[in-house]
């Protein structure tokens, strides 16, 4: 390999990661027992960052009947996720078929893996519970074992440490991975920790889980039984579950069923979606497993289904996902239901993207991601042969370009869902958005949704519902040509759409069905009556959908009545440009007021000329510069143009109904660049006396 010439230099090495010092924020690990037990983690300036912001729903309980809990393990950990305010990658890895799921486990090799914040954000926001990852391996291990299990008193204290990750972040629980020999004098100290963490886990954060991973057994030796047995069975005792190791025969998940008794739910029988020494082969064949674990009533653990995402499996990420978690849907079913409580709103969005909009403008042209900006994901159908229906339903984060212009992909956030195929006149054709369990009262409960439709190609809603003493019923909410259905259909109110959101078309629609269960919700595609034209094309673009108890539009707090500050300001240079990094953070004057799940920040960069004329024509440009899922962000090196004399930071509060403060009446935090400038020029300029008079004294 020939060097580089001696004329030139490498790049210098990057200082070392100091998570004491101001920067974007990040999701990172604990490494050493050493770490853990000073407590650094809490001194971090990431770490309030890292806090997630949406609580599990109250009383989610684990369901009585096999269970799938997925172990989420990718290249190391920590990849496009880590990134807490978002990333640059479009094609970012995500998960959306949570209603496929039960748990989710975060998974890395190092010694205390804490799940990012957006994974827990979007796993709650879906009734999934989480769980971060202790593991000790090889050498390493067998030192961190011997400290932490030297006494039963050591033992608890880690344990307790642990317990408080989890309450502080925010996440529901630990897999216990011990992937080491021990002495079999340590055993019982390694059971005091197990029983520990899971009793004061359980006391701290009700419905938390302790799994138990199938690795040392009793007798010290790790030796993985690839099934639950009396080796192992102490440690399933004194813990919420047992991950048993991937390496099991037909006869596996039964014979574990028989030890376990009457917790046979709580065996996780492991499936490799890599297929590394996994009964059935993993991969496109995961449900051959799948199947002998239903069958054997006992619930399933799947290990690294980013494996679809890892091997590039053809034709695209998206596609593949899709098909993959069908096998999952076909031998498991539906495990989460929503929506199941009011408000409820979903934009379509993965997290992931080429634009974002809010209120039907475009205010982000380029690629991003980040997995906290997921809402209530739809329950589509995967259809394997695409000749079979006459259109092509998926969930866009692009722009669809038709007629010779590009139109808005979304109407809030980066995704919505594209109906683009043919349709012949009276025809229609229906697929599955939600699955709920929506209990219905005495008031109306209101169904608002946006779309943005080409020609006479039309979308509608259908509703179905039950009831113990009715029946079943079915509503078709549609705007108009509405003939060839039979079932009961109510025609939606158009609303104001915003000036700045060309081409959609807001409805909503009130019901009162006192006594009926919502179960599901289902879009409908159909062609205006009479045809205006003779086309068969259909395309039409469903941007988001809110179902909520009231009609009103949200008030948000003024701005007056919130606390903004500036921290951590930090002027320099980029390539001859002025920058600008700090910490802006807000609060609620009235600390008991309402909690809102996001909030997306903007800049207005003002010159002389526009702070001059603010009440006359010319108005400054606000920029979006992120979200925030708490009440704080990171700008990192903004660039200034030189003729920018003040900076204006601009808090759109979101609420969880999908509605968005008007940016006019937001809180905001101003500086002032020109007297920032002027202090640093005084600073500066009184540095040469500073050191006479430093000399003289000397």
């Amino acid at each position: 390999m020939s060097g580089q010439p001696n004329d030139q230099k490498s790049d210098p090495t990057p200082p070392p990661f100091d998570p004491s010092k101001p920067s974007v924020p990040i999701s990172y690990p604990i490494k050493t027992l050493e770490d853990l037990e000073n407590g650094s983690y809490y001194k971090s300036f990431h770490y309030p960052f890292n806090k997630s912001s949406v609580p599990l729903r109250p009383n989610t309980g684990l369901a009585q009947r096999p269970r799938v809990l997925v172990c989420h393990d990718m290249q190391g950990g920590y990849v496009d996720d880590k990134w807490i305010q978002g990333g640059e990658n479009s094609g970012a890895y995500a998960i959306w078929h949570w209603y496929l799921i039960d748990v989710f486990v975060y998974f890395s090799h190092y010694l205390v893996t804490l799940p990012p914040p957006c994974w827990t954000n979007t796993a709650h926001t879906h009734g999934v519970k989480v769980l971060g990852t202790f593991i000790v391996e090889g050498e390493e291990g067998t030192a961190t074992c011997n400290k932490m299990l030297s006494t039963k008193e050591s033992a608890h204290k880690y344990a307790q440490l642990l317990v408080e990750l989890a309450v502080a972040l925010g996440f529901d629980g630990w897999l216990l991975n011990m992937e080491v020999d021990l002495a079999i004098s340590q055993i019982p100290n390694l059971k005091e920790f197990v029983s520990y963490l899971t009793q004061t886990m359980h006391s701290s954060v009700p419905g938390s889980l302790v799994i138990w991973y199938d690795s040392v057994t009793i007798d010290g030796t790790l030796s993985w039984q690839n099934q639950l047995n009396e080796e192992n069975k102490p440690f399933f005792d004194i813990s919420d579950g047992i991950f048993v190791n991937y390496f099991w025969e037909e006869d596996g998940p039964k014979l574990s069923a028989t030890v376990a008794g009457d917790r046979k739910l709580d065996v996780y029988m492991g499936i490799d979606v890599f297929g590394r020494g996994t009964y059935g082969g993993g991969q496109w064949t995961t449900n051959v497993a799948l199947d002998v674990i239903k069958k054997d009533d006992v619930s399933a653990a799947i290990f690294a289904p980013g494996w679809v995402y890892e091997t590039k499996q053809p034709p695209d990420f998206q596609t593949a996902q899709n098909r993959w978690w069908s096998l999952v849907e076909k031998s498991w079913g539906i495990v989460q239901n929503y929506p199941k409580t009011l408000p409820f709103y979903s934009n379509f969005d993965q997290g992931r993207g080429n634009h974002i909009s809010v209120d039907g403008a475009q205010v982000l042209s380029t690629q991003w991601n980040n997995i906290s900006s997921q809402t209530f994901q739809p329950f589509l159908e995967y259809v394997d042969d695409s000749t079979s229906k006459t259109i092509e339903v998926r969930v866009e984060s692009m722009n669809w370009f038709m007629n010779g212009s590009f139109k808005e992909a979304s109407f809030n956030g980066g995704g919505n869902i594209t109906f683009k195929g043919t349709l012949e006149a009276g025809a229609s054709f229906s697929t599955r958005l939600f699955s709920g369990q929506l209990l219905m009262g005495p008031l109306p409960i209101y169904f608002t949704y946006s779309v943005n439709s080409e020609g006479n190609s039309q979308l509608g809603l259908s509703l179905e519902l039950s009831s113990e003493t009715e029946g079943k019923k079915k509503l078709f909410l549609a705007s108009q040509g509405t003939n060839q259905f039979s079932s009961e259909v109510l025609m939606p109110r158009r609303l104001t759409t915003p000036d700045n959101a060309p081409g959609w078309v807001m409805q909503e629609v009130s019901i009162a069905m006192n006594g009926y269960t919502l179960t599901e919700i289902h879009a409908v595609c159909y062609k205006q009556q009479p045809e205006i034209t003779n086309t068969t094309e259909y395309f039409a673009v469903l941007g988001d959908i809110k179902i909520s108890t009231s009609s009103k539009n949200t008030e948000f707090p003024p701005s007056t009545s919130w606390i903004v500050n500036g921290q951590d300001i930090e002027w320099g240079t980029s390539q001859g440009s002025k920058t600008l990094s700090l910490k802006i953070s807000w609060k609620p004057e009235d600390e008991k007021g309402p909690l809102f799940p996001k909030y997306n920040i903007y800049v207005e960069k003002l010159s002389k000329q526009s702070i001059r004329t603010l009440k006359g024509t010319l108005e400054s440009v606000r920029e979006y510069i992120g979200v925030a899922h708490i009440e704080a962000f990171y700008v990192s090196q903004l660039v200034i143009p030189s003729d920018t004399s003040s900076l204006k930071f601009i808090i759109q509060v979101c609420n969880v109904d999908g509605a968005s403060q008007n940016l006019d009446d937001a809180p905001f935090f101003q500086l002032d660049v020109q007297s920032s400038t002027n202090i640093l020029s005084l600073l500066f300029g009184c540095l040469p006396s500073l050191v006479k008079n430093i000399i003289a004294y000397l």
